[in-house]
């Protein structure tokens, strides 16, 4: 089959494998919407082993570096005298900047990455009821982000990889 084709149907054929994993035997440690963010930006990123590599570091960097926002969200006290409003927002713009500055380094260099790390663990911590708490972020559970969001990234970019070989295996070469 062609190469589009090829690769429509070994994703389409993961997705599913992972949607039962998900919902299934790994419900609670294997959040799909996070893995599929990590699959997509393997491929954004080129597909190759560089942009799996940098999905992984940088993705996972970007959930420290929320993890590390949220837990700091945690300390501001109800009365702070700019509000919480205000005070959560300059802890996050902080910490943004932090994110971005690290792309100095060779190893953090993917900016995309990291952002995408960052989104899905305040996408996580902000819409899951009772999640952004001291409790929740500073005990070893899967309801911990370091750990659901940065497991759920990283097989994302395996499920990237194996489709893709998938794909390759499956595509014809026209005469």
């Amino acid at each position: 089959m062609n190469s589009l084709t090829a690769l429509s149907v070994s994703i389409g054929v993961l997705a599913g494998a992972a949607v039962f994993l998900a919902v299934g035997p790994l419900a609670g440690v294997f959040l799909i919407w996070a893995a599929t963010i990590s699959w997509a930006a393997y491929f954004a990123l080129g597909g190759t082993d560089e942009a799996a590599k940098n999905t992984v570091i940088c993705g996972v960097f970007g959930v420290v570096m929320a993890w590390y926002a949220a837990v700091q969200l945690t300390n501001i006290p109800a009365d702070a005298a700019l509000g919480f409003p205000m005070m959560a927002g300059i802890v996050v713009c902080i910490s943004v900047i932090v994110s971005c500055l690290a792309a100095n380094l060779k190893v953090l260099s993917c900016i995309p990455a990291t952002v995408l790390g960052y989104s899905a663990t305040f996408g996580y911590l902000l819409q899951t009821p009772d999640m952004l708490t001291k409790d929740i972020l500073l005990n070893a559970t899967w309801a911990n982000p370091l750990l659901v969001i940065s497991f759920s990234l990283a097989v994302g970019v395996g499920l990237g990889i194996a489709s893709a070989k998938l794909a390759a295996k499956w595509t014809t070469v026209a005469d």
